[in-house]
């Protein structure tokens, strides 16, 4: 999938979101969660307020590139998840259609228990955005949906 295709971004869904409030509450040791298209373009967030969710977003779309560059120059595949350890916590970032899910973790986060919950919310994540991207273009086109 070209992640660079300009997809039109849909009304905010209250099942995505509740989808990361979901996930962060299943998930000890989760800061929080956001995702965003490929541009960068920030869909919804369950994030602390410490955090900046439109610049998370960005460099989350930037990860998102790179990573997707990389996969599909390695391995000629497309780009399903990437983590960042860093000091202080994780960042990972799971593929979720034309979006991605982006979560950060604590550093004591049981990094299998976070993939296991994480993965099946983005697949789900990508299947709400499909449906929703659907809907709004057949009701730009003048479409019933």
């Amino acid at each position: 999938m070209g992640r660079s295709t300009k997809v039109p971004m849909p009304e905010p869904d209250p099942a995505v979101h509740a989808e990361l409030v979901r996930l962060r509450a299943r998930v000890p040791r989760l800061i929080g969660a956001l995702v965003a298209s490929s541009d960068g373009l920030l869909v919804t967030h369950d994030l602390p307020s410490h955090i900046e969710p439109t610049g998370m977003a960005a460099l989350a779309a930037a990860q998102l590139s790179l990573s997707d560059r990389l996969a599909n120059v390695a391995h000629g595949g497309g780009f399903q998840e990437v983590v960042v350890d860093g000091s202080r916590g994780h960042v990972v970032i799971y593929a979720a259609g034309w979006a991605s899910l982006t979560v950060l973790a604590e550093p004591a986060v049981n990094i299998g228990r976070l993939h296991l919950e994480s993965r099946p919310v983005a697949r789900s994540i990508a299947e709400h955005l499909a449906g929703a991207t659907t809907h709004e273009a057949r009701r730009t086109n003048g479409r019933p949906g």
